[in-house]
């Protein structure tokens, strides 16, 4: 997601903290005028968002975007189902990988990319409770090793 001309909106750390995310992929998203300018004022959630693939289209549901003040009758339902917009062959590798492998679709983050909503949605596999651990054991480790080279360095 690195690139000129790029605001981040939302980021979803939990799904780091839930999945191995294998794969990344760039996805556009069907938006309403209102809900671009409740994003643009930075009101938008994914934190219990998913995405599901329907008729040879994938929708992302439970993506809470927070109605816009001045938007008035032309508000809509701020847990609306939005499609998302990808290549045929990219929802056909994600489907295929959906039903074969036990992976499952995450959206990752939200942002604007050249006055565009993005979506950046990442193919993974579900951690176990043990695998959770020993990610925080090397953070863990991590932070525990830059602290003594912050003491030796002063």
């Amino acid at each position: 997601m690195a690139g000129k001309g790029v605001k981040l909106i939302a980021n979803n750390k939990k799904a780091y903290h839930d999945y191995f995310i294998e794969e990344k992929y760039e996805a556009g998203i069907a938006l309403v005028g209102t809900e671009v300018k409740s994003l643009r004022m930075g009101k938008c959630s994914i934190k219990e968002a998913f995405i599901h693939a329907e008729g040879g289209e994938m929708f992302i549901e439970r993506m809470h975007i927070s109605p816009y003040e001045k938007g008035n009758i032309f508000n809509k339902d701020p847990l609306r189902t939005r499609k998302l917009l990808l290549h045929k062959r990219e929802i056909n590798k994600l489907m295929g990988a959906v039903s074969q492998k036990g992976y499952t679709i995450v959206p990752l983050q939200v942002y604007f990319k050249d006055s565009k909503v993005k979506v950046e949605i990442g193919l993974a596999k579900g951690k176990k409770l043990y695998d959770k651990r020993q990610d925080i054991a090397k953070k863990d480790q991590r932070r525990e090793a830059e602290r003594e080279m912050k003491i030796r360095l002063k």
